[in-house]
């Protein structure tokens, strides 16, 4: 419980912050509007071309691009800015004060500063997500449909694992501008459906690097006659990516030596 009030307090701080600063609220949510935009319209061209994505449907890929929405917009809102700041935090010395609270510096530092600005942007992106399940044709019931958002979740969870991980070598680096790139650019994977990878790029990025795992997974979970064998990787995937940061995240704490070093 004092997680989720400490939680809270971040939650309502971040909204009367934004409240301050309007011109950015507006600019960021008008920003991922015609983000939305231009990935619709990406694959509404597509369709116009061929009748069916290796054996996904119109109507399918819809569904995948409003989970898509969802999942980046949920990441932005939740954790993304935590993350801009981390390498900062790291380099003025600012990571001595979280290592000495009384909660896990890793919960602090990953959730700290809730974006407030982007909260809408989460909101409407949902909004596409139900709308997108709603006009699809098959009937998807309420178990499978409340497993597919608790996979969205998980998932959510581990798109956040990786960013930590590509970010914590700025502990001997100290300069994240190559790490943040490198997953800003890895991270576009996740944004086209799983089926169009083959061989090792599969395998790469459903295994080593999961980023294919993150939408396409929870989605084929949904669609797909098989909802346990998507569920199971998912929940896997994300077990060992919190193993592989809770030792990393020992390891780089080891290695810090504040803002002196």
């Amino acid at each position: 419980m004092r997680y989720v009030r400490l939680y809270i307090a971040f939650v309502r701080f971040a909204f009367m912050r934004a409240m301050e600063f309007r011109l950015d609220f507006f600019f960021r949510f008008g920003m991922d509007v015609i983000w939305y935009a231009y990935q619709l319209a990406f694959f509404e061209i597509l369709f116009l071309r061929t009748p069916t994505l290796l054996g996904m449907t119109p109507a399918d890929v819809r569904v995948f691009i409003g989970a898509v929405f969802v999942m980046d917009a949920f990441h932005m809102t939740v954790f993304a800015t935590n993350m801009w700041w981390f390498p900062i935090q790291v380099n003025r010395g600012d990571l001595d004060f979280h290592l000495v609270r009384p909660v896990s510096s890793l919960f602090f530092l990953s959730v700290r500063e809730f974006a407030a600005n982007s909260f809408f942007n989460l909101v409407l992106a949902i909004g596409v997500l139900v709308w997108m399940i709603s006009a699809h044709p098959a009937d998807f019931g309420a178990v499978r449909l409340a497993g597919f958002v608790g996979l969205l979740l998980v998932c959510s969870l581990l798109h956040h694992a990786l960013n930590v991980l590509f970010l914590l070598p700025v502990i001997w680096m100290h300069n994240a501008a190559g790490l943040r790139d490198l997953f800003m650019g890895l991270g576009q994977y996740m944004a086209r459906p799983d089926v169009i990878y083959r061989g090792w790029v599969r395998r790469l990025f459903t295994v080593v690097l999961p980023f294919a795992v993150l939408v396409s997974f929870p989605v084929r979970a949904l669609l797909g006659p098989d909802f346990l064998g998507p569920a199971l990787q998912i929940l896997a995937t994300t077990a060992v990516a919190y193993g592989i940061l809770a030792v990393a995240w020992r390891f780089a704490l080891r290695a810090y030596s504040s803002a002196s070093s």
